[in-house]
C-alpha cells in the first residue's frame, strides 16, 4: 500500500510538472475519459428507469424497458473505440516521457514500477475528465434516472479502467537508464489467442449457416448473434490482413522499387508489420459495422416505406427513424474516435522515430519524401484491410436482405459499398494531420539524443 501511494505521488508530481507538449497528452486522455463517463452515465440513467416511463425526446424510443436495454447495449459498444483511443494516448505519452522515465530508472525504479507510474499518470488525467463529465451530465439527468450508486460507480471505474488500459498499452515499453525508450514488439503475428478466436467464430458462423432456422422463431433470436459474430469475424480477418499485407508489401516494394518515399515506407512496414494492424483494429471494426449498417439501413427504410403505403406500420414512422438515426450517430461517433486514434497513433510513431527521421533529413532526404513515406505507411496496408472490412459489411447487409426478402422488396445494398471508400479517404486525411509534427521531428537538435 505504501509503495502504491508513493507511486501515485510521483505520478501526480510528474503530471503537475508537465510541459506544454505533455499537456496535449493529458488533455486528450481527459477527453477520452469524459466520453467514457458520459456513456457510462447514460447507460446508468436508462437502466435505472423502472417499467414504462415517458421520455420527452426520442419519439417514444426510450419509453419501454426493452427499448432502453437495446439503447444501453448500443451505448456500451461505444466504449470499444473510446478505450482504444485511451490506449493510443498512453503510448504517445510514454514516448514524450522517456527522459523522465529514464531518470526514475537511474534512481532505482524497475521497469514495472516505471510502467505503473506512467499508467497512474493516465489514471489522474482520466479522473479529471470523469469529474468534469459527471458535473456536466448529472444535472441533465431526469430525477427518476439519477441512480447515485451507479453515478459513483462510473466515476470510480473510469479512472481505474483508464489506468488499466494504459498499463496494457505500455506493457511493451521499456525505458532504459540512458534515456532511450525501446519497444519490445512481437516478432511473430498476433498470437494464439487471436487465431483461436478466429477459428471459434468461423465454426460459429458455419454452425448458424447450417441450422435450418429460416421462417422459425429461432431465426429472430439468432439474428443479432449472427450479426455480432460476423462483424467480429470479418474485423479479425481484416486486422490479420493488415499485418500480413504490411509484411508482404514491405518486402515486395523494398526489393523492386527505386522511388525513395516508397522505399522508406516499405522498409518501415517490413521492420514492424503488425504495428499497423494494432493501430487499425478499432477502425476496421467500425468499418465492418458501418458498412453493414449502411446496407441494412437502406433495406430497412425501403421496407418501412412499403409498410406505410400498405397501412401495415404498427406505430408512427418517427419511432423507427429515430432509432435508425441514433444508431447512425453512434457509429459516426465511434468512427470519429477511431480516426482520432489513428491520427494519435501516427503521431506516436513519428515521435518514436524522431531521431531516425532527423538523421535521414540531415543526410539530405527532402521533407516532401519523408511526408509521402509517412502517408504510404498508412495507405498501403490499409487498402486491402478496408476492402475486406467493407465486403464483410456488405455480406452482413446481404444476409439481412435475404432474411427479410419474404416480407418486402429488398433493394440492392449499394450503400454498404460506398462506406469503405469514404473511410479510406478519411484515414489518409487523418494520417496527414501528423505532417506538421514531422517538420518538428526532423530538426537537427534531435540528433543530440541519438
Amino acid at each position: 500500500m505504501n509503495a502504491f501511494l508513493a507511486d501515485l505521488r510521483l505520478a501526480w508530481l510528474l503530471t503537475k510538472g508537465s510541459d506544454r507538449r505533455e499537456w496535449w497528452r493529458v488533455g486528450l486522455t481527459a477527453v477520452g475519459a469524459a466520453l467514457t463517463t458520459g456513456i457510462g452515465l447514460g447507460v446508468v440513467a436508462l437502466l435505472s428507469l423502472d417499467g414504462f416511463y415517458s421520455v420527452s425526446f426520442g419519439s417514444g424510443l426510450f419509453d419501454s424497458p426493452s427499448d432502453r436495454r437495446n439503447v444501453s447495449l448500443a451505448l456500451g459498444l461505444l466504449l470499444i473505440p473510446v478505450l482504444g483511443f485511451l490506449g493510443q494516448c498512453a503510448r504517445i505519452g510514454a514516448v514524450h516521457r522517456d527522459r523522465r522515465l529514464a531518470a526514475l530508472r537511474l534512481a532505482g525504479a524497475g521497469p514495472w514500477q516505471v510502467r505503473r507510474i506512467a499508467a497512474l499518470e493516465s489514471g489522474l488525467a482520466c479522473l479529471a475528465g470523469a469529474v468534469v463529465a459527471t458535473a456536466a451530465v448529472v444535472p441533465l439527468l431526469p430525477s427518476p434516472a439519477t441512480d447515485w450508486a451507479g453515478v459513483v460507480l462510473v466515476g470510480v471505474a473510469v479512472p481505474v479502467l483508464g489506468a488499466g488500459v494504459s498499463a496494457v498499452a505500455l506493457r511493451r515499453v521499456v525505458a532504459d537508464p540512458l534515456g532511450r525508450v525501446r519497444r519490445v514488439r512481437p516478432v511473430r503475428g498476433p498470437g494464439r489467442l487471436f487465431g483461436t478466436a478466429t477459428r471459434l467464430l468461423t465454426v460459429t458462423v458455419v454452425a448458424i449457416a447450417l441450422t435450418p432456422v429460416f421462417g422459425s422463431p429461432v431465426s429472430f433470436g439468432l439474428g443479432p448473434v449472427t450479426v455480432l459474430v460476423l462483424a467480429v469475424l470479418f474485423s479479425l480477418i481484416a486486422i490479420w490482413l493488415s499485418g500480413a499485407s504490411s509484411r508482404q508489401l514491405g518486402e515486395g516494394f523494398a526489393a523492386g522499387t527505386s522511388r525513395p518515399a516508397l522505399l522508406i515506407a516499405a522498409e518501415r512496414l517490413r521492420e514492424d508489420p503488425w504495428s499497423t494492424a494494432r493501430t487499425h483494429a478499432a477502425l476496421l471494426l467500425v468499418t465492418v459495422v458501418g458498412s453493414g449498417f449502411a446496407g441494412v439501413r437502406q433495406i430497412l427504410l425501403a421496407g418501412l416505406a412499403d409498410m406505410r403505403r400498405e397501412g401495415r406500420l404498427g406505430t408512427r414512422m418517427s419511432y423507427y427513424t429515430t432509432g435508425i438515426d441514433l444508431t447512425a450517430a453512434a457509429i459516426l461517433v465511434a468512427f470519429a474516435l477511431a480516426l482520432t486514434a489513428l491520427a494519435v497513433g501516427t503521431a506516436e510513431s513519428l515521435a518514436t522515430r524522431r531521431r531516425g527521421l532527423a538523421a535521414q533529413a540531415a543526410a539530405g532526404v527532402p521533407h516532401a519524401v519523408l511526408a509521402r513515406a509517412l502517408l504510404l505507411e498508412t495507405a498501403l496496408p490499409l487498402l486491402p484491410a478496408i476492402t475486406v472490412a467493407g465486403l464483410g459489411g456488405t455480406v452482413i447487409s446481404a444476409w439481412y436482405g435475404a432474411a427479410v426478402s419474404e416480407h418486402t422488396d429488398v433493394p440492392v445494398p449499394y450503400a454498404a459499398l460506398l462506406v469503405p471508400v469514404g473511410v479510406y479517404a478519411a484515414c489518409v486525411l487523418a494520417a496527414a494531420t501528423s505532417l506538421p509534427l514531422l517538420r518538428r521531428s526532423v530538426r537537427p537538435g534531435e540528433l543530440r539524443y541519438a
